[in-house]
């Protein structure tokens, strides 16, 4: 038997479609992702903690779910919206249907939705709060939800992701790096490890202290959810970081690093989420296309009385996607150079930020 869901959104809209997954309510902020494949790693990513994602493409969970492609230990999503749902799915990897991995987590799910529609309407109008109701409610009771909830902007996402204790993930080699973990990807770290580092994996408050005790080479800060303002005790870190090692940001480690260093952060209308970003270096003119899932953005005004410079743009809006320090060997990218999922065009930022250790080492 069909089960009816709602979608309520906070200017009022409440959509009907067929529920699947978990038989819940959650809330959060409803946003869109254009990429084509990569579900299972949309929805693992610890970035979209605190949102519910909207597929832009048709059809979902055509190639059904395997644990080879979750980018973290479980769903981070609230909720997932979809505009038809592929339940009896093909692949060999294939370990579940998206249904069955959804009601594991404890994520609802509605499908038969107009997201096209809906699509529209969040780039009009702005990502927006939102709710899924995979469960029994009144229509009233649940705008209510919707609406009394916080703005994402109000979160510290971050803590509700981040790992609690140190964690070594690679053990010791010539030259080892610390990650911040501010919700990082499972590819992020397999990409550090590929290329024969030790890997440790902080708390993103740990101390300047107990990172040096660490005895590390360079500090990547991860990418992650939500507002770079509310991420506490990481600023300070930063600036005692850089003095003594390179320090690199990805995604909202780079937003961490603009506010460390005087610059301003906003938030987008709708954001950057999707595998076909285009971006270009402002020194070689080379673009890549790029992976991206992000709500906040640099403030391009706000670099010219810092002692940072620009040095990528997004080529849809001239977004800064790429900043690095003037004086020091501090840098950032606002996209996801390690895919999962997505093209493989800036994966040589791994290379770079291990060079830049190795050159800072001698």
């Amino acid at each position: 038997m069909v089960k009816t869901a709602k979608l309520a959104l906070e200017d009022g809209t409440i959509l009907k479609g067929e529920g699947f997954g978990a038989e819940c309510i959650k809330t959060g902020e409803l946003v869109f992702s254009t990429a084509m494949v990569g579900y299972v790693e949309a929805l693992t990513d610890p970035s979209f903690k605190g949102q519910i994602l909207m597929s832009t493409y048709p059809l979902e969970g055509n190639y059904g779910v395997s644990s080879e492609w979750y980018q973290s230990d479980d769903i981070k999503t609230e909720a997932y919206v979809v505009r038809q749902l592929c339940d009896e799915p093909y692949h060999p990897k294939s370990e579940k249907t998206l249904s069955e991995f959804l009601e594991e987590n404890d994520v609802p799910g509605i499908s038969n939705i107009d997201t096209r529609a809906l699509t529209l309407k969040i780039r009009e109008a702005g990502s927006m709060k939102a709710a899924v109701a995979n469960a029994e409610i009144s229509d009233e009771e649940l705008l209510e939800l919707v609406r009394k909830q916080p703005g994402i902007e109000e979160l510290n996402l971050v803590d509700k992701v981040s790992v609690k204790q140190p964690k070594q993930i690679n053990e010791r080699c010539e030259y080892n790096i610390a990650i911040l973990d501010c919700g990082v990807k499972k590819n992020i770290i397999d990409n550090l490890v590929e290329r024969n580092v030790g890997v440790t994996l902080l708390p993103s408050n740990t101390s300047f202290d107990d990172i040096m005790k660490l005895d590390v080479d360079g500090v990547l800060i991860s990418s992650g959810p939500g507002n770079p303002e509310n991420v506490e005790k990481i600023q300070d870190t930063i600036k005692q970081l850089a003095e003594v090692m390179p320090v690199a940001g990805i995604c909202l480690g780079q937003q961490i690093i603009a506010l460390t260093y005087g610059a301003n952060i906003y938030k987008m209308k709708f954001g950057h989420r999707g595998l076909n970003q285009p971006v270009q270096d402002l020194e070689t003119k080379t673009v890549y296309m790029t992976s991206q899932n992000h709500s906040f953005a640099i403030d391009e005004n706000s670099i010219d009385d810092t002692d940072l410079e620009i040095t990528q743009i997004n080529l849809n809006d001239q977004t800064p996607e790429a900043i690095k320090h003037t004086k020091l060997p501090v840098f950032g990218i606002q996209y996801h150079p390690e895919a999962g999922p997505g093209p493989n065009d800036s994966k040589t930022f791994f290379d770079n930020f291990i060079e830049t250790v190795k050159t800072y080492q001698k």
